[in-house]
């Protein structure tokens, strides 16, 4: 049993306005709950949870499975403002085994960054196959700034939680950043800033951002633009 110390620490580290969560092991995986309830959500975040609209929805595939229950809790539970979200989650009520297995089928989805060389006049080309291939391949555009300034203030300030290639992490449910929409990262800047959305629900009135200056913002996503080419 964990060491109620050791607990506490985890909670504290959690990185984006998570509340308490409840291990993913102790839920079994259901993959066919996982796909039905994809099917909702694929109307906005696509079939393969890449996302679209340049950001308006924001890549779902391969965020770490707690982070996904995290914020899935907070649309249920009113605690995160959505008013897309609400019909979804009031159309399934989300219980705890619901959120877990949505959430895993999203991480367990790996996206390319670029579709692989193929003769389409080869005599065993599918391309049927082809087109999912191309579905499941997601490059986030250019964005403008300084990349190379990005870069240091990322491994700076942002790589101790986010991982040095902006995966993410898993352990402490913290989100990914490269591979997502810059619009979308953007639009959460402008919410946690106000305080649209919350950090850390224990320290509700943090200014997390607002040490950043719009140029810093900008050379850091142009940063993370790139990291997975």
């Amino acid at each position: 049993m964990s060491h109620p110390k050791k607990l506490l620490l985890s909670m504290v580290l959690i990185t984006l306005c998570l509340s308490t969560t409840l291990q993913a092991k102790e839920y079994d995986y259901d993959p066919d709950n996982g796909k039905e309830i994809n099917e909702l959500c694929s109307g906005c975040h696509g079939e393969f949870g890449q996302g679209g609209k340049d950001g308006e929805y924001p890549r779902l595939a391969a965020q770490p499975i707690e982070f996904t229950m995290n914020q899935l809790r907070l649309f249920r539970d009113r605690k995160r403002k959505n008013f897309a979200m609400v019909e979804y989650i009031d159309d399934r009520q989300m219980p705890e085994n619901d959120i877990y297995d949505i959430s895993r089928y999203l991480y367990e989805i790996k996206l390319k960054t670029q579709l692989p060389p193929i003769d389409e006049n080869a005599p065993d080309f599918d391309a049927y196959a082809r087109l999912l291939e191309s579905k499941m391949t997601m490059q986030i555009p250019k964005a403008p700034g300084d990349i190379e300034r990005g870069k240091k203030l990322y491994n700076k300030e942002c790589d101790s939680c986010h991982g040095k290639e902006g995966l993410g992490d898993h352990k402490k449910a913290v989100p990914m950043l490269s591979g997502q929409y810059t619009n979308y990262l953007w639009k959460q800047v402008e919410q946690l800033r106000t305080l649209e959305r919350i950090h850390d629900e224990d320290s509700p009135k943090e200014e997390l951002l607002n040490e950043f200056s719009d140029e810093d913002l900008t050379d850091i996503f142009a940063y993370l633009s790139i990291v997975d080419d």
